[in-house]
């Protein structure tokens, strides 16, 4: 079913009983083409790509929960394309592109909001590094300007610009980035592939990958063997745990990220505001709910939750810069596994066993990549050959040192990504 303001008329006037299910619930055949692991966004958008681009259509998606249950619907939604280094600048700003795009290439509603994004800056060398950013940005074609201080207080008065420790100098404004819904994201792509013929299978975990002679032969499910000429890796998290299963150890450490949501309130913030002087940034849902989150909990971590020593530590960071929401009621938390590389930049590759291909180590930048992330994955399932966007996203680079894209500037330690 095509939706459109006709069918939600129609819908509404005939008592809501005429909408169809969004995708089928298929059993698993015994062969596919291509197998993709995990569900989540960055499985769902390559799957959507392999048919729609590409027009291969004999795939299944194999999720061993549900359907957008795991990062894609743990995030603070956050969209937006400030990179700086070659690798990553053309990457995420083709994925903003197809952002801008996406509902109309889904007929489907995945609320991407271009509200702005404002990351600030607290002294002259911070001043400096966003100055050079921002260039890079616009010399990729994307936009960015450069807000003083007084700028910075006509889009976000509320804040505190003269904090004794962090006082406000101004800000980098990217006014195409924004917010999108995470779990519509999820959704509409799996409602894109599903209508394309591929089958969407969950409750269907992975226990195995099938290898003979180097080469890939299908995968071990909880519902029986699927065989396959070609498998997709795309599990984040747990990444590191599904490769294993090939014989494969990554360069990747897996952590926890929370996220929280206070009550509703009524419309304040406008934009998406990144606080320079500690791993914080905040925006406001359309339900009134302030999103928000900061660092790492710094330990490795399988868990899907996190502890009190990080909460008070994003807590302080809020009020410190913006204590007028210190009375604001946290309703909920909750934690992501964010699977980090080395140089905090992602793996789109080969694995080195034929027809078993990889794509992982997103560390925070999951969300905002899933279109242009499975838009190179199917290109390199498909064509055996990466995507020019994702040309620099080699496995072979922890192991030669050579091509390594460190976007902060912490050197080789995964949790500092």
């Amino acid at each position: 079913m095509r939706y459109s303001a006709w069918q939600v008329l129609k819908q509404g006037l005939g008592g809501q009983s005429g909408w169809k299910p969004v995708w089928r619930d298929p059993q698993p055949k015994p062969e596919y083409d291509i197998v993709i692991i995990g569900g989540g966004g960055h499985g769902l958008s390559t799957a959507f790509y392999l048919a729609k681009e590409h027009g291969l259509t004999n795939i299944a998606v194999l999720e061993k929960g549900y359907l957008g249950g795991g990062n894609v619907g743990r995030n603070t939604t956050i969209v937006r394309a400030n990179y700086f280094l070659p690798g990553n600048s053309e990457f995420y700003s083709h994925s903003l592109k197809l952002w801008e795009g996406l509902e109309a290439d889904l007929n489907y509603n995945v609320m991407h909001s271009q509200r702005g994004l404002i990351n600030l800056f607290h002294s002259d060398g911070q001043r400096d590094a966003f100055a050079r950013r921002g260039n890079a940005m616009i010399n990729q074609g994307d936009d960015a300007i450069l807000l003083d201080r007084d700028g910075v207080r006509d889009h976000l008065p509320y804040l505190d610009f003269d904090n004794p420790r962090f006082p406000v100098y101004g800000g980098l404004y990217h006014p195409r980035g924004g917010t999108a819904r995470h779990d519509a994201v999820a959704w509409g792509y799996a409602r894109g592939a599903d209508s394309r013929g591929v089958d969407l299978i969950q409750q269907c975990e992975v226990t195995g990958i099938d290898i003979e002679g180097g080469k890939v032969r299908g995968v071990q499910t909880t519902r029986g063997p699927i065989r396959a000429k070609k498998v997709a890796m795309v599990t984040a998290g747990r990444s590191g745990q599904v490769a294993a299963m090939a014989g494969l150890r990554l360069p990747v450490e897996s952590h926890i990220l929370q996220a929280f949501v206070t009550e509703g309130l009524k419309p304040v913030i406008d934009h998406v505001v990144s606080f320079g002087m500690g791993h914080f940034y905040i925006s406001q849902s359309d339900k009134g709910g302030l999103v928000f989150g900061g660092d790492l909990d710094f330990y490795a971590s399988y868990a899907q939750r996190g502890n009190l020593h990080m909460k008070e530590h994003v807590m302080e960071a809020a009020m410190a810069l913006m204590p007028v929401f210190g009375k604001a009621r946290v309703l909920r938390s909750w934690g992501g596994i964010m699977d980090m590389t080395p140089d905090g930049s992602p793996i789109i590759d080969h694995t080195g066993i034929e027809g078993l291909y990889l794509n992982c180590g997103w560390c925070y930048g999951g969300f905002k990549a899933v279109p242009a992330s499975g838009f190179a994955y199917a290109h390199l399932i498909a064509q055996d050959r990466p995507h020019d966007t994702a040309a620099r996203y080699r496995l072979d680079r922890f192991r030669t040192g050579a091509g390594l894209m460190d976007e902060e500037g912490t050197g080789s330690q995964h949790n500092l990504h």
